[in-house]
């Protein structure tokens, strides 16, 4: 299991699973399959199709910005980002039923987002949660290709239908400019930006009061 997009202030975070039979995950490293993060786009491209090959089964959610945006503005004490990723992992842990999962873990207590995983799947699942899990377990590397790849193709479609963002990440300079233009020109955020970052919220008050004190 592992995630996609967790950071970023335009787009949808993207949780993936990977289900391998144990004796055949050897083949995902005699295919290269690593941590999504070393490898080009394209590299990830073809490696998503072979893995989706050898697989027993995928898992894709795709967890919009607007459901991200409630957890973090309204959600209490250990019941935001990090439990809304634990229980989404925890729906594509039902799904593909494994009696083993490997965790990326998204909380700093590792094992803190594996018992918060456990408390929304069937009983009889061992959840292994651990940090760098994507660069420790070749298995968890193939989800993190998985995420990354369906997390690119919807992201492509959103710069298609509204121009070149940039990466969609706060540290991205195109990302900051989109955003600024877009509250110039409409005076509030499409549905495809998290509005609960805090990215998003000092944008909103800059170009607010920059355009008080023009009138």
């Amino acid at each position: 299991m592992d995630d996609a997009g967790r950071g970023c202030v335009i787009g949808p975070l993207v949780v993936a699973g990977v289900l391998m039979n144990e004796e055949d995950i050897p083949i995902l490293g005699s295919l290269g399959v690593r941590d999504s993060k070393k490898l080009t786009p394209r590299q990830r491209e073809i490696l998503a199709g072979e893995i989706r090959r050898v697989a027993l089964k995928c898992c894709v959610r795709v967890v919009p910005p607007n459901q991200i945006d409630e957890v973090v503005t309204r959600g209490v004490k250990l019941r935001r980002l990090n439990w809304l990723e634990a229980r989404v992992m925890a729906e594509v842990i039902s799904e593909l039923k494994p009696d083993v999962a490997y965790v990326d873990a998204s909380d700093v207590v590792a094992e803190r987002f594996g018992q918060q995983i456990v408390e929304f799947i069937p009983s009889g699942i061992k959840v292994i949660s651990e940090h760098n899990a994507d660069a420790k377990y070749v298995v968890v590397s193939a989800a993190s290709i998985i995420a990354k790849t369906e997390r690119d193709s919807e992201i492509a479609k959103l710069r298609r239908e509204y121009g070149d963002f940039g990466s969609g990440y706060p540290s991205d300079e195109r990302t900051i400019q989109f955003l600024r233009m877009w509250l110039k020109r409409h005076g509030s955020y499409p549905d495809f930006v998290r509005k609960s970052w805090e990215t998003a919220k000092k944008l909103m008050r800059e170009v607010g009061e920059k355009q008080t004190r023009l009138m």
